[in-house]
C-alpha cells in the first residue's frame, strides 16, 4: 500500500481555509506604500532632487551624478522606516524570471558600523554576468557584467529589501535581460509613433506604450505537490491519466471561488496594492483549480516589472496558505493550460488612444493610420511574432483547443474588416473629402460608431482586435512579458518610421498630406490583407489556407528561433537599435540551450519514475494477479480454474506489455538523449530534443497512463488527477 500517498491526501483534506487579519484601511489609503513613489519622493526628496528624477522619468532626461546621492539617501531613509535593512538591484536575467543579489545597508568602519548607500551603489552595480545566461557573449572566465538603475519604474521594500529595478549588461555593453532591450523598443516605437501623430496633431511629444496582462495560474496543495517530483522537478505532470470529471461540465469557469482560494486571492491582493501593482479582476478559469488574476492597464516597462513581481509574490503568498502555484504553461494533460493574454495599446501625451476610433475625419483617418500600420509590422514579421511567444513549456499549450494557434494571424471582427475592404476599394477622391465646414472627411461615415464590444471575440486567434486595442493571446503563462513586447514594439516602430518616410515621399513629390496618408494606407490593406482572419484557427483548413497566404506555419520550437536571424528581422532591430546583430545570436542560442534542458530535464525526471517508481509498483501488482492465479489453479481442476483466473490472467498480458513497452522506450530515450547530447551547436541539439526525445516522452507516458487505470489504487505511489484538482 503507497502509505505516504494517503498520509499526504489526508493531510491535504485538513487543510482550511486562512482566517486574515481584518485590513483596516482601505485600499485606496494602503495603495502603493511599500513603493518609492512620486508622493515618497516629494516627502524624502530636496525639491531640486526631485524635480531632477520627475524630469528623468517622464521625459528620458539623464539624471546627473550630482543628483545621486540625494535620491539614495533619501530612498535609503524611507526604506529603513519601512524596515528594510538590505538593499539589491532587481534584474530580468535571460533565465526568465529575476535575479537579486542582497546587501546590507551597512559600512564597516575602524571597527563600528554605519548606514550606508550611496549614490554610486544606487546607480550600478556589477553582479556576476558569467552565471546567467549570455548566448557566448560572455565567457566562463569573465565574470563582469553591470546593473544599472532604471528611474522610470519606481523602488519598492518586499520584507526587509530595497528592490531597485535595474537593467543588466555586460562589461562590453551588451544587453543580457529583457528589460534592457524592452527600454529601448518601447522608445523606439514613441519616436516613431510621434512622427506619425505630427501628420494629425503637432502637440504630441510622446507615445507611451500600455500593456495589461491576464495572468493565468493553478493551485495545487502543497502535500500533493511534494509527492510529484515532476511537478517540483518541472513544473508539470510527466505522467497522469485524465480524472472522470475534469472540466467537461465547464462547472468551474467564473463559478463560486473556494473558500481557500478566495483567502489565498485577498491575502495576494493585499500584497500587490501595497507594492503598487494595480490587481482589480480575480476569478475561476475553465480548468478545475485554474484561476487568473489581471490589474487595469500601466505603461508596457512598469506593466511588465509588476507582472513578474507578481509572479513571485504569488508563490510566496500561497505557501502561507499550504497551496503551491504552477505557472506552466500546460501542468496537466487534457485540460486547458494556463495562458496570460498581453492587451497592448499606444496612448500620446496629450490623451489619445491611438487604436480609438475618433469623432472627427482627421482622428478617424489618425486611427486608422495606426489600425493599418500595427496589421502591416504583424504580418510582415508573423514569424518573429511567433517565436517571442514559443518555448518548450508553451509548445504544449498551443493550438490545442484552448489556446491560439502557432499560427499568428489577426482578428479584426466583421465591421472593422468591412472599414478596411471599403477603404481598400475607393480611390483618394471617394475616401478623402475637404468639407469647408466641417474639415477632412473619410469616405467611411459609421466609423464613429466603432465601439469597444462592436463584435464578437475570437478565441482562436493570436492577436485580435478588441475595440481600441490588440490582444496578444499566445503568450504563456510562465513567460516574460518583455520578449513579446520587445518584438511588437520594435516591428510597430519600423514599420511607422517606414510608412512615414513613405508619405513624405509623396508629399515632397506634391501630393497633398491627407491624399498621399490615404494612398500609403491603401497600399497597406493590399499587403497585409493575407494576415487577417475571423473564423476557427483550429481547423485544418485554416493551417493548409494559412500556408497558401504564406504564413508562417512551423510547428518546432527550435525552428521558430530562426525567424530572431532572418534578415528582414535583423533590420528592424538593427534600425531601431533596440538590440544588435551580436545580441539576437546570443538570444538565440540561450533560447537553443534552454529548450533542450527543459526537455533534457523532464525527460531525465520521466525516466526515474518510470524506473523506480512506476515499473516496481507495476511488477508488484502483476506479482499478485499471478499469485491469485496460482490460488485459482491449486483450489480448483484445470478447467474451472482456467476459467476463474481469465481476467486476471488478461490484466497480467496488459500489464507485461505495458512494462516493456515503457522499459523499451526508457531506453530508446535514453539512447536518443545521448545522441543529441553529443551534438556541439545548440541549435541542432534542441531540434534533436524536439524531433526524438520528446516523441518518445509522449510514448512513455502513454504506456504509464494506461498502467495507473489497472493498477490497484493503493499501490499507486503518486497522487491522482482527481486528488490533485478536486482536493482544495
Amino acid at each position: 500500500m503507497s502509505t505516504l500517498r494517503f498520509k499526504l491526501l489526508e493531510t491535504a483534506c485538513q487543510h482550511k481555509a486562512v482566517v486574515l487579519e481584518k485590513e483596516e484601511k482601505r485600499p485606496s489609503e494602503f495603495f502603493g506604500e511599500h513603493v518609492f513613489n512620486r508622493t515618497a519622493m516629494a516627502k524624502y526628496l530636496s525639491k531640486r532632487t526631485y524635480n531632477a528624477i520627475i524630469d528623468a522619468i517622464d521625459n528620458g532626461t539623464p539624471l546627473g551624478r550630482e543628483y545621486a546621492d540625494g535620491v539614495a539617501t533619501g530612498m535609503k531613509q524611507w526604506a529603513m522606516e519601512q524596515g528594510a535593512t538590505h538593499y539589491t538591484h532587481w534584474f530580468q536575467p535571460l533565465t526568465g524570471g529575476t535575479a537579486e543579489k542582497h546587501d546590507g545597508f551597512i559600512e564597516f568602519e575602524k571597527g563600528a558600523v554605519i548606514e550606508e548607500f550611496s549614490g554610486k551603489i544606487l546607480i550600478q552595480q556589477e553582479p556576476d554576468a558569467s552565471s546567467f545566461p549570455s548566448g557566448g557573449i560572455r565567457n566562463t572566465f569573465e565574470a563582469r557584467g553591470y546593473s544599472a538603475w532604471d528611474p522610470s519604474s519606481p523602488a519598492f521594500v518586499v520584507g526587509d529589501t530595497l528592490c531597485i529595478p535595474t537593467v543588466f549588461i555586460s562589461y562590453t555593453g551588451e544587453a543580457l535581460d529583457y528589460k534592457t532591450p524592452l527600454l529601448k523598443a518601447i522608445s523606439a516605437m514613441s519616436a516613431a509613433a510621434v512622427k506619425v501623430c505630427h501628420l494629425f496633431d503637432e502637440r504630441v511629444t510622446k507615445v507611451f506604450s500600455y500593456l495589461g496582462w491576464e495572468q493565468e495560474y493553478f493551485l495545487v496543495d502543497e502535500s500533493l505537490y511534494a509527492a510529484r517530483p515532476d511537478l517540483v522537478l518541472t513544473g508539470r505532470t510527466l505522467m497522469g491519466h485524465d480524472s472522470a470529471k475534469n472540466q467537461q461540465l465547464e462547472d468551474h469557469y467564473f463559478g463560486s471561488i473556494p473558500t481557500r482560494v478566495l483567502a489565498f486571492m485577498s491575502d495576494l491582493e493585499r500584497e500587490c496594492l501595497k507594492l503598487g501593482i494595480p490587481v482589480k479582476t480575480r476569478h475561476n478559469e475553465v480548468a478545475p483549480n485554474q484561476f487568473e488574476v489581471a490589474p487595469i492597464f500601466e505603461e508596457t516597462n512598469l506593466a511588465n516589472d509588476h507582472n513578474l513581481l507578481l509572479m513571485s509574490i504569488m508563490k510566496k503568498v500561497a505557501r502561507r496558505h499550504s497551496f503551491r502555484v504552477l505557472l506552466h504553461e500546460k501542468p496537466f494533460k487534457g485540460i486547458n493550460g494556463s495562458g496570460k493574454h498581453n492587451n497592448w495599446s499606444m496612448g500620446t501625451d496629450t490623451g489619445v488612444n491611438l487604436l480609438s476610433p475618433g469623432k472627427n475625419g482627421v482622428e478617424n483617418l489618425q486611427f486608422v493610420t495606426f489600425l493599418v500600420n500595427v496589421l502591416a509590422a504583424v504580418y510582415k514579421h508573423n514569424d518573429l511574432l511567433k517565436a517571442s511567444i514559443c518555448s518548450a513549456t508553451n509548445a504544449h499549450r498551443l493550438g490545442a483547443n484552448e489556446a491560439p494557434p502557432a499560427i499568428v494571424s489577426v482578428f479584426l471582427g466583421k465591421q472593422v474588416s468591412e472599414v478596411l475592404d471599403k477603404l481598400e476599394a475607393a480611390t483618394t477622391e471617394e475616401a478623402i473629402t475637404m468639407d469647408p465646414k466641417s474639415g477632412l472627411k473619410i469616405g467611411v461615415a459609421h466609423i464613429p460608431e466603432i465601439l469597444l464590444d462592436n463584435t464578437d471575440r475570437n478565441r482562436t486567434s493570436p492577436f485580435a482586435f478588441t475595440g481600441n486595442r490588440f490582444e496578444f493571446r499566445a503568450v504563456g503563462s510562465s513567460a516574460n512579458c518583455g520578449e513579446a513586447m520587445i518584438v511588437l514594439n520594435t516591428a510597430v516602430a519600423a514599420q511607422l518610421n517606414d510608412f512615414y518616410a513613405e508619405v513624405e515621399g509623396l508629399i515632397a513629390g506634391g501630393t497633398q498630406k491627407e491624399k498621399a496618408i490615404f494612398s500609403v494606407i491603401r497600399k497597406l490593406i493590399k499587403e497585409c490583407k493575407a494576415i487577417r482572419f475571423d473564423g476557427n484557427g483550429y481547423s485544418e483548413e485554416w493551417k493548409a489556407e494559412a500556408a497558401r497566404r504564406g504564413l508562417d506555419c512551423e510547428t518546432s520550437v527550435p525552428v521558430n528561433f530562426d525567424a530572431y536571424l532572418r534578415p528582414n528581422n535583423v533590420e528592424i532591430f538593427t534600425s531601431t537599435r533596440v538590440l544588435s546583430e551580436v545580441e539576437l545570436h546570443s538570444r538565440c542560442e540561450v533560447k537553443w540551450e534552454t529548450y533542450a534542458k527543459k526537455i533534457q530535464i523532464e525527460a531525465r525526471v520521466l525516466g526515474d519514475l518510470a524506473v523506480n517508481h512506476i515499473i516496481p509498483v507495476a511488477s508488484r501488482y502483476q506479482s499478485v494477479l499471478l499469485d491469485n492465479i496460482a490460488k485459482f489453479n491449486a483450489l480448483f481442476p484445470a478447467d474451472e480454474a482456467k476459467t476463474l483466473a481469465e481476467q486476471d490472467m488478461k490484466m497480467v498480458r496488459k500489464v507485461a506489455r505495458h512494462i516493456t513497452a515503457v522499459m523499451e522506450k526508457v531506453d530508446a530515450m535514453v539512447n536518443a538523449r545521448k545522441v543529441a547530447n553529443k551534438l556541439v551547436e545548440e541549435r541542432a541539439k534542441a531540434i534533436a530534443y524536439h524531433d526524438t526525445v520528446q516523441p518518445l516522452m509522449d510514448e512513455i507516458r502513454y504506456h504509464i497512463d494506461k498502467l495507473e487505470l489497472i493498477v490497484d489504487n493503493e499501490m499507486w505511489p503518486l497522487p491522482k488527477y482527481r486528488e490533485l484538482l478536486f482536493i482544495r
